[in-house]
């Protein structure tokens, strides 16, 4: 009897010690990739032959309201 409690008792602590390394691994690991992302200065003006990919939209008509809306129930935003 002592020996199967003693028996579940070792595979649990093994699971919880292996569910522990591999939180911490995850851990860690997420840590160091936000490190390295964090340095990337992703609004720096572009170098070289940039060009400019978005234009404005021209002011709203008067039905705006309108077209606003039916843009909404087409594109679901």
């Amino acid at each position: 009897m002592f020996r199967n409690f003693f028996s579940v008792a070792w595979d649990t602590i093994r699971v919880f010690l292996l569910f522990m390394g591999c939180t911490l691994l995850f851990y860690y690991g997420i840590l160091w990739v936000s490190q390295e992302y964090q340095s990337y200065h992703r609004y720096d003006e572009p170098k070289g032959r940039a060009v400019k990919v978005v234009q404005m939209h021209e002011p709203i008509e008067k039905n705006g309201f309108i077209d606003r809306l039916m843009f909404f129930y087409h594109f679901g935003e």
